[in-house]
């Protein structure tokens, strides 16, 4: 199980920017991320390698940040392998609000971050299908 954080943004010139490099100065990494974004504020979501302390510092300069658990879900890298995740998920009755891609630095294979309504359930309904949670 992976903590996302997520970071409530003006949609304004070089505020992303602003925020890589708090994270930067604080030796914070991202490992994966997507934007969803509005006319005037967006959503950034991150799986960070500290996230307690991404908050934090975030905080500190002024951003509205909250955690939430997310799926990380190993997946080959070949054509195919996300959609037989997503068949496994719709033969199960489950649905996927979002999701994007990062990549476990040891074994150089991409993870799914997914977001469901209870990923402890679908976590473990994914792992009795074969597929490794990081």
């Amino acid at each position: 199980m992976l903590k996302q954080v997520s970071i409530y943004a003006e949609n304004k010139k070089g505020c992303f920017q602003n925020i890589t490099g708090i994270l930067r100065k604080n030796d914070i990494n991202i490992l994966g991320s997507v934007t969803n974004d509005s006319a005037e504020y967006g959503i950034i979501r991150m799986v960070v390698s500290d996230p307690e302390r991404c908050i934090e510092v975030l905080g500190a300069a002024g951003y509205i940040c909250k955690t939430t658990h997310v799926l990380g879900i190993e997946c080959p890298d070949a054509v195919g392998a996300l959609d037989n995740i997503l068949k496994s998920l719709y033969e199960s009755n489950i649905n996927v609000n979002y999701i994007y891609l990062s990549f476990n630095r040891e074994s150089g294979l991409p993870i799914m971050v997914m977001h469901t309504d209870d990923v402890y359930a679908v976590e473990n309904i994914l792992v009795n299908k074969g597929y490794k949670s990081i």
